[in-house]
């Protein structure tokens, strides 16, 4: 038997070689060993869908369970379960749906992409990140510090997508998968994820149009999506028609554009929305902003004007100087993002504040070590030790409501914290400027 590794480096050769043709031949390597490879990679302590199985429950008769759904995929009989409503943070002011598959349609989903993201990482573009075996958020992020020297950006076209998981045409979806794939096992099973319905509250509706956010196959089919309606045509269509240099960066649905000229700005502007909604989708205009964002001239200002700001995967990007005073692109945390560490910690400690100090203590050095992991860059420093001194204030907030009587003052709880100290800021991802 022919280990998953060597299955699929030889769905890479083919994909080289058929660049131009879809290919056809792609369910026979959904065999045993390949169903069992994509249960090991489902998280095992992943929530649970509409019937409550968890990845080690379905574990205790792995084999006879692989092979019955590994028989019901390739026959046609398997039908995708309803999705189990859940929302997460999105902003200050919404939430953002996901869908929770059940056990099984995890594995079954991860399977699928095994076979899928061979064949499109072919495809898909240097300036793509989300989801994709080795790249990451910080990856993007050095990438847009990058092009912003090299292209000598003067303007950030910051581009919102609105509800982009939930507005997914499926027709548009089949067809564009169609160009590359037309295995019948593969594409049956796209179609019935796509139409599954989502399960809210006891009751159960089908939306027309969406891939439910969470999902293990949802973020390879918005990258493959994304990759025609915008990737492909930003390189065949709107760089060729700029005069100045230009570039793009993406995670996800999450994008920014640079430009070196104003005029080409307004040439993607006046055309941009009409191309999104070709495929169903719709711009925010409302967070969709221009950004003034060329490199400060030595007396100060761009231009006659000073950069502005934006924000990207988190951060707020600006122009300042580093240790060797050098001009350069740098990081903070963003502001709404800084509010909603914050909110979470004080919801957090509000309902725990029951618990002894060694193990509030441990709890939140466990949350800002937590939140250290990803917004620990250069530069950054100033924003972390910022939100260990609004933590340490939260923390004493919380003891004077559990013992009124003793509660410490200030000076007091300094001596506390030497006690039972917050761990200091670490920059996580450093970056010689």
């Amino acid at each position: 038997m022919k280990s998953v590794s060597t299955r699929r480096q030889r769905i890479v050769l083919a994909a080289q070689k058929f660049r131009q043709e879809p290919l056809t031949a792609l369910s026979h390597h959904m065999d045993l060993n390949w169903m069992c490879e994509a249960y090991r990679q489902v998280r095992k302590n992943a929530a649970t869908g509409i019937d409550g199985q968890t990845v080690a429950q379905y574990g205790e008769n792995l084999v006879e369970n692989l092979r019955d759904l590994q028989t019901r995929a390739k026959s046609g009989s398997y039908q995708a379960p309803p999705v189990k409503r859940a929302y997460v943070p999105k902003n200050e002011k919404e939430d953002r749906p996901i869908g929770i598959p059940t056990t099984e349609d995890k594995i079954l989903q991860r399977a699928v992409s095994m076979i899928l993201e061979p064949i499109y990482e072919q495809e898909f573009l240097p300036f793509s990140f989300g989801f994709r075996p080795g790249r990451s958020q910080h990856q993007a992020l050095e990438y847009l510090r990058e092009q912003c020297f090299a292209q000598k950006v003067q303007w950030i076209l910051e581009v919102d997508l609105r509800k982009f998981f939930d507005t997914v045409d499926h027709r548009e979806m089949r067809e564009l998968l169609s160009r590359r794939v037309q295995d019948g096992v593969i594409n049956r099973l796209i179609g019935k994820w796509l139409k599954a319905g989502v399960w809210e509250k006891g009751e159960v509706s089908y939306p027309e149009e969406g891939t439910p956010q969470g999902g293990v196959i949802s973020p390879l089919l918005s990258n493959i999506y994304l990759h025609e309606v915008l990737d492909k045509w930003f390189v065949e269509s709107v760089q060729p028609a700029c005069q100045g240099r230009t570039f793009m960066v993406r995670y996800a649905d999450d994008f920014v554009m640079g430009f070196e000229r104003l005029e080409d700005v307004h040439k993607v502007q006046r055309v941009i929305a009409k191309r999104f909604a070709r495929y169903g989708l719709k711009i925010n205009t409302e967070k969709t902003r221009l950004v003034r964002f060329g490199r400060p001239s030595r007396v100060g200002g761009c231009s006659g004007d000073q950069p502005e700001t934006f924000d990207f995967l988190g951060f707020t990007h600006y122009w300042g100087r580093s240790q060797k005073g050098n001009q350069v692109v740098m990081k903070k945390t963003a502001a709404g993002r800084f509010r909603r560490t914050l909110q979470a910690i004080k919801e957090w400690g509000m309902d725990h504040r029951h618990l002894s100090m060694k193990e509030q203590q441990r709890k939140l050095n466990e949350k800002l070590r937590g939140h250290d992991g990803y917004y620990g860059v250069t530069g950054n420093i100033r924003m972390l030790s910022r939100l260990r001194y609004e933590v340490a204030k939260l923390w004493r907030r919380w003891l004077q409501r559990r013992n009124r009587s003793s509660s410490p003052n200030w000076e007091r709880f300094q001596g506390m914290l030497n006690v039972f100290p917050l761990i200091p800021a670490r920059i996580v991802h450093s970056k010689m400027q």
